[in-house]
């Protein structure tokens, strides 16, 4: 890509109009998926498929409009999107909160990890075979790339681990159940999904040695010293997070003094950007961990500051304005719709079964065997099958690294608008009671709210603090 740019074979009038409409038409489409409850992503998404078909399709889009070589520079562009998503990922983490709900939220993200990988690896080697090697194209030029299908079947399910509860967490605030025992658990366990999910990626992109998965400086001088090449990647991928801890001091310490010195200025996120690259950097270069970890990491090094929010803000100006609609529409735009057969058809159906199954049968016994209700474990299963942006980031880096075949996207595309239509209804339906309840309970008198005390749950807001925020609001 890099030797494109200095070859002088793309140029930026290339990417200008390509640009131009992805920002255009996801701008539009997310004003209707607001409308009708979607998240800003399915737009985003709808708009790379919409572009992409037209592109594949029209050769005179393809000739005059979206060329070959736009595209190019589209997937550069889209590289850096995926940097700040998690980024901002690792910002938006608040670690007080999974140490607030302890082993309930780790039973549940174990739970739901296992099964979905699990389930994911199983399907895929159904369809593609457990054993042997399987070849995919990756990159403009088609580069075939032959990799075990063990580690194909793997990084499956891994893309199946994370969970987004960006849609739940609104839907919960809106019945009131965000504070609740269940609503807390329900966003730590995301929370751990998503540590967890992007650890074992990294993991599994060292492992499996395919031919675009970068082994880092750590790893080569350890093999060069005759040292096993798994052990080589276990002791850089502990001495990765011994580096993250370090770092963590020493940045905090320096942030502290910038918070102080200089309160929401604009060189506070210019710093954080800078740390998330550089980061980002070190982690594929020298310890072989995937650069999106790194970018995680980084982030989550500033969560919970007083300067996190103000941080997150301004860095997400950058990226949602140009870099984030890129890369998610870059997904639809690079998606071989001629490729789909009946047999992968097949397999998207089972991988979506799969992935719904899996998280929902996980929290829902991990939520039950920590003391939840029947009612409240089967909502937080419902609420752990959404899917976004953090599993689309980790396919992409699947598909960099020659792992699954690109088109899976498609069904992940469908997983996440389906998801996100389906699970507020299942919450607004199973809470739609004790929502009623809490509007009474705001508007009782003081002798209906000490009589009513007994029969509350214990998982509901205290009446009074109820009684007592509204007198507030009021």
């Amino acid at each position: 890509m890099f030797n494109m740019f200095m070859a002088g074979s793309l140029s930026v009038i290339d990417i200008l109009l390509p640009i131009g409409l992805i920002l255009l038409f996801s701008k539009l489409l997310g004003i209707g998926a607001k409308k009708i409850g979607l998240p800003q992503v399915a737009a985003m998404l709808l708009t790379g498929i919409l572009l992409g078909l037209l592109y594949q399709f029209i050769p005179w889009i393809n000739q005059n409009v979206i060329t070959d070589t736009g595209i190019e520079g589209i997937r550069f562009i889209a590289e850096i999107g995926v940097i700040l998503i998690m980024f901002s990922a690792g910002l938006g983490t608040n670690v007080k909160q999974i140490k607030a709900t302890g082993i309930s939220a780790l039973a549940i993200t174990v739970l739901d990890v296992i099964l979905a990988i699990g389930l994911g690896f199983l399907v895929s080697g159904l369809v593609q075979g457990f054993t042997g090697t399987t070849t995919f194209k990756v990159g403009s030029d088609g580069e075939a790339i032959v990799v075990d299908k063990f580690w194909s079947n793997l990084f499956y399910g891994v893309i199946l681990s994370a969970t987004s509860v960006s849609v739940t967490v609104a839907t919960l605030k809106e019945l009131g159940k965000l504070n609740s025992r269940i609503g807390t658990t329900i966003v730590s366990a995301a929370i751990l999904d998503d540590i967890i999910g992007v650890i074992i990626l990294s993991v599994v992109l060292s492992l499996s040695s395919t031919g675009n998965a970068s082994t880092g400086a750590i790893s080569s001088i350890l093999t060069g010293w005759k040292i096993n090449s798994i052990a080589a990647v276990i002791i850089a991928t502990i001495l990765f997070f011994v580096f993250i801890f370090l770092i963590g001091l020493l940045v905090r310490k320096i942030f502290n003094h910038l918070e102080k010195k200089y309160p929401h200025h604009r060189r506070i996120p210019i710093y954080g950007l800078a740390l998330c690259f550089i980061i980002a950097f070190l982690s594929e270069k020298v310890f072989g961990i995937a650069d999106i970890t790194g970018a995680y990491f980084s982030g989550l090094i500033l969560s919970g500051r007083q300067s996190s929010k103000y941080i997150e803000r301004r860095s997400d100006i950058a990226s949602y304005i140009l870099f984030t609609p890129v890369f998610f529409a870059k997904i639809g735009l690079t998606t071989h719709w001629e490729a789909i057969d009946v047999t992968f058809i097949l397999f998207g159906v089972l991988f979506l079964l799969a992935a719904l199954v899996g998280k929902f049968v996980g929290a829902t016994a991990g939520a039950k065997m920590t003391g939840n209700n029947w009612k409240d474990s089967l909502c937080c299963g419902a609420a752990m099958i959404v899917r976004a942006e953090v599993c689309l980031v980790s396919a992409q880096k699947g598909v960099d690294a020659g792992l699954i075949n690109p088109n899976v996207q498609i069904f992940l595309i469908i997983l996440i608008i389906l998801t996100s239509f389906v699970v507020p209804l299942i919450l607004k339906l199973a809470y739609r009671n004790d929502f009623n309840l809490e509007k009474q309970i705001l508007n009782a008198s003081p002798s209906e709210i000490e009589a009513s005390n007994k029969f509350v749950e214990d998982d509901l807001i205290p009446i009074e603090e109820m009684s007592n925020n509204n007198s507030d609001k009021a």
